[in-house]
């Protein structure tokens, strides 16, 4: 079974904007999966259809065999994610923010407190765990928004910009601990404008220009005769014919 498969996805805003057209994309149970694509291109509005966030215009998502619209709820349940913006409320304290999405995915209350522990001493948050969202730096918002996404043992984690603002030790030791959950079987979708680190993590990697795939492969294929992801990435973006595979 595949994490996510995504068959001819379109999304069509009011006003008739077209931000995503006919996209279909599986990602494998268990990878390290690079979703890249210029800003507007529409890494956002899949990753926000694929979470339930905005509505599917045509075509079909499934996370782990569960529609994401005719089943909802379950689909949401197998999905931690870290969005780019801040959408929390910024006066509660970090270990609200944590025990409230605990709760709103069906973590027992007894197992909330171990888990929120848990993840408040992995990510170095415990002396702030009662400091409100709104007094914390970027990088422990940033933080807090990683241990929120994790805090029900999601099996998929959607992580955009996950590292943005974070501190140098710490954007390394957060790459540590999402191999070792890679490790661990979890699925990682990753969006991030760091190509550095996309190409340390991922093990294939997907482009979006315009709303399409416009190159999909192994790592291997975009570092190829000694390119960087980075110099792939400006080719393909800038409209040089890509030599892999699409599919």
């Amino acid at each position: 079974m595949n994490a996510v498969d995504i068959v001819d996805f379109k999304k069509e805003y009011r006003g008739g904007t077209v931000a995503v057209n006919g996209l279909s994309l599986s990602i494998k149970q268990g990878e390290f999966f690079g979703l890249l694509g210029p800003n507007g291109a529409g890494k956002s509005t899949t990753i926000h259809c694929i979470t339930g966030i905005a509505s599917i215009t045509s075509g079909s998502i499934q996370v782990y065999g569960i529609d994401v619209v005719a089943d909802y709820r379950e689909a949401r349940k197998k999905i931690g994610l870290s969005p780019q913006d801040f959408n929390v409320d910024i006066f509660s304290k970090v270990w609200q923010i944590l025990d409230y999405n605990a709760g709103y995915f069906g973590v027992p209350k007894e197992k909330r407190a171990t888990r929120i522990e848990e993840l408040l001493e992995r990510f170095d948050l415990t002396s702030h765990r009662n400091k409100a969202f709104q007094h914390l730096s970027g990088g422990l918002k940033r933080r807090v928004m990683l241990a929120r996404a994790l805090v029900h043992d999601p099996d998929l984690i959607i992580l955009d910009e996950p590292t943005a603002g974070v501190d140098v030790e710490m954007r390394h030791d957060l790459w540590r601990y999402l191999r070792e959950l890679n490790e661990l079987g979890k699925t990682v979708i990753l969006t991030s404008h760091y190509l550095d680190e996309v190409e340390l993590l991922c093990d294939r990697i997907g482009i979006i220009n315009n709303g399409k795939i416009v190159a999909l492969g192994d790592k291997g294929e975009f570092i190829k005769e000694g390119d960087r992801l980075e110099q792939t990435y400006m080719k393909i973006t800038k409209g040089e014919k890509w030599s892999g595979s699409t599919a």
